[in-house]
Formats: structure tokens, sequence, C-alpha cells
């Protein structure tokens, strides 16, 4: 390989390197109302600089540090797993069993520690940490399906944003994964594994940027909900849950709860009276919503009137007064039942 060819990827590895480590720095530093998401996702990028920093650093000829190393990059997957699970649950916390995932680090290190990294035992490790990628990724996937249901089925707020960008997250890194196995493949080709390496590392990049700059500027993502809600199992219909939904509907027309933007199916039950999982079956069997769209198809009905009985309002002031707390979340939800933007609804009927 070209000296200058080194020197580009060098040059990469280094802008990586002390991104993600500034990027640490500020997780852990900065002020937050849940630290715990910050933590692990800190400690998920200092894990990947381990990683990063063979490209740039020649690291020292001691079995240990070599075994540690390697064996680092058994930590990145439950570490990004576990950030998905504080971030999308209030009450996650760490507990001894959350440790069970360090061990495959664990005995990796051991075992490179006593034995040194070899060819055969090298290739072990390849097989294994591609099997755990992949198992970790299954579970990420699982635990973002679970938390969507549950907010859907309890929340009226706007948790969809977070669904949403860690899903998002999670496909890009999905996608980086897959560069860095085509480029493991080609390794024996020094310039297709250069161009391979220099693209995956930018991809790297951005998504690590493209996060943080999320979490920034979007600091109701990472609001979270109760771990201990369980989606509900619906059974038959109940004879008598029509008069029960006339009730329900009356009393949202009445006393309009849907304008509290934390709104949420236990409020709700209990403003009612009604067992929470009765209400969430009366929701769900008899309207064909979820509650978190039952809800906003009443916040939308009143934006409509709004818009079309308040010119003066704008439609910040609007979304904010029916019980939206995002402008995204109330465009889909506005888009989802009338299939035009607010703006385009109040120049159809001014």
């Amino acid at each position: 390989m070209k000296l200058e060819d080194m020197t580009l990827i060098h040059d990469v590895g280094k802008i990586i390197f002390f991104l993600f480590l500034l990027l640490s720095v500020f997780l852990i530093t900065a002020k937050s109302g849940r630290k715990l998401p910050d933590y692990l996702f800190a400690a998920f990028l200092l894990v990947s600089v381990i990683d990063l920093s063979g490209f740039f650093l020649t690291p020292p000829d001691n079995r240990m540090i070599k075994a540690f190393k390697l064996a680092s990059i058994l930590l990145q997957m439950p570490l990004y797993y576990l950030y998905v699970n504080a971030a999308c649950y209030y009450n996650f916390t760490l507990s001894k069993k959350h440790l069970l995932h360090a061990v495959p680090f664990g005995f990796f290190f051991c075992w490179f520690a006593g034995n040194g990294i070899t060819e055969q035992n090298d290739r072990v490790f390849d097989i294994i940490s591609i099997i755990q990628y992949y198992y970790y990724i299954i579970a990420v996937f699982v635990t973002l399906r679970t938390f969507r249901k549950q907010y859907q089925e309890n929340y009226s707020g706007d948790y969809n944003l977070t669904y949403r960008w860690l899903m998002q997250t999670t496909i890009l890194f999905l996608i980086g994964n897959f560069f860095v196995l085509i480029r493991g493949m080609v390794k024996d080709n020094e310039r297709i594994f250069l161009y391979l390496y220099t693209f995956s590392s930018l991809f790297v990049l951005f998504i690590i940027s493209w996060f943080v700059l999320n979490a920034l500027y979007r600091p109701n993502l990472l609001t979270g909900i109760n771990k201990e809600l369980v989606p509900v199992q619906h059974g038959d219909k109940p004879k008598e849950e029509p008069e029960q939904l006339k009730t329900l509907l009356q009393f949202m027309e009445a006393e309009k709860p849907y304008l509290d933007d934390k709104l949420t199916l236990q409020k709700l039950a209990y403003q009612m009276n009604m067992p929470e999982k009765q209400l969430s079956s009366l929701i769900n069997q008899h309207t064909g919503k979820h509650f978190f769209d039952f809800i906003n198809e009443f916040r939308v009905n009143e934006a409509k009137e709004l818009l079309g009985t308040q010119p003066k309002l704008t439609v910040l002031e609007v979304l904010y007064q029916v019980g939206f707390n995002s402008k995204s979340s109330f465009y889909t939800a506005f888009k989802k039942e009338t299939q035009m933007t607010p703006t385009d609804y109040r120049k159809s009927i001014g």
C-alpha cells in the first residue's frame, strides 16, 4: 500500500477517534434529566474508540493489551442494546444480571491473554463476533417493537419520534456493518480495502454525528416510558362495551382530556373510573385504533376547528393548544387524518 494511502487511512482514523472521544466527554459531562442513556452511549463510543485506535496507533507488544483491544469488540453491541433500553424506558436501571452481557468479552480476553492471538482463534473470534452482532441487532428490533406497542396503547405523547430515531440509527448501524463485512472479504486487495475502509469510516462518522446532534436538538427524545407496562392482550368483545364506548365518546367531547399533552391511558382510565385494560380493549376493539391514534384523532378535529375559526392563530399555536407537543407529530397526525397539511387545510376552507 502506498504511503499516501496509509496517510489517508491514518488521518480518517484520527478524526473519528478524537471525535468519538470528544462526544464521549460531552455526553458524560452534559447536564441532562436522564444520565444513564448518556453514560451508556458514551461507554459505547469509548469502546469503539479502542477498536478504531488500531488504524493509526501501534499497540504495545503486550499480550494483555492486545487481548483487551480485540475482545473489547464484544462489548460494543451489548452497550448499544442497553442504551436502547435506557432511551426507551425512563425506569430502566442496570443490575447485576446485566453483567452477563460481558461474559463473551471476559471469555475471549482470558483466552487471548493466555494463548495469544493466533490465526485459528482469531477466525473463531470473527465468527462469534458476527453471530453476537446480529443477535443484538435482533434484540434491539424486538425491544423497539415492544416499546412501540406499549406507547401506542398507553401514551398520547410524541414517543413515535423516539421509536423512529432509534430504528433509523439501528438500520444505519446495520448498513455500516454490511460494508465492514465486505471490507473483511476483500482485505487481500489493498486498493479496494482502502476505498471500503475510507467509505465505511466516513459513514460511521456521519451516523454518530447525526445521532448526537439529534439528541442535542431534540431533548424530548429521551423522556422514555414506563418499562413495567405490558402490551394489553385483547379478548372477545364484551356485550356491554358499545354503551361504554358511547360514554367514553361523550366524555371526550365534554371534558376534552386530549388537550393534556401528557395524557396517558392510565390518566384517562382514572378520570373515567374504569380499569385500564377495559379502557384499552374498548378503544382498540370498537374503534380499530390504538390509544395513541384515538387521542390524536380528537386533537386533529380540534385543530381543524381552530384553523377554520381562528385565522389569527399560527399553526404552531394551534398544535400546542390542542395537545400536541411537537410540530412533526402534529403534521404527521393531521396529514394521516385529512390527507393534507394544516396550512393546506386552512387554505382549502378559507
